[in-house]
């Protein structure tokens, strides 16, 4: 089983950017659908992008379009995601998730996923 620690979060003001990296252990991590999700202070965790095993697949939930990026590195058993235009409303714990049987579709529903990371702290000031 593949495990994950995400990196890269921290204190960044509104309409800046982050990349948040999600290191993984273990040589099958490029059978793996990788997705990331959040979770802000009292609300449900929900589903950001997933990216499909060789990287030629993405989905992100409809919010994060247009200003959020998967990427995924297998040589360095690393995913991505590059954060644009944050703001203050993308404060919130980042997780990283592996699944070795989901579609990036699936992956939305965040469950029966192999592994989770800690997750990484963002946080957006206005």
């Amino acid at each position: 089983q593949v495990q994950l620690v995400e990196s890269g979060g921290g204190l960044v003001q509104a309409g800046g950017s982050l990349r948040l990296s999600c290191a993984a252990s273990g040589r099958t991590f490029s059978s793996y659908t990788m997705g990331w999700f959040r979770q802000a202070p009292g609300l449900e965790r929900e589903f950001v992008a997933a990216i499909s095993w060789s990287g030629g697949s993405t989905y992100y939930a409809d919010s994060m379009k247009g200003r959020f990026s998967i990427s995924r590195d297998n040589a360095k058993y690393t995913v991505y995601l590059q954060m644009n235009s944050l703001k203050p409303e993308d404060t919130a714990v980042y997780y990283c998730a592996a699944n070795s049987w989901a579609t990036v579709q699936s992956m939305r529903i965040g469950r029966h996923m192999d592994s989770w990371g800690k997750g990484t702290l963002v946080t957006v000031s206005s």
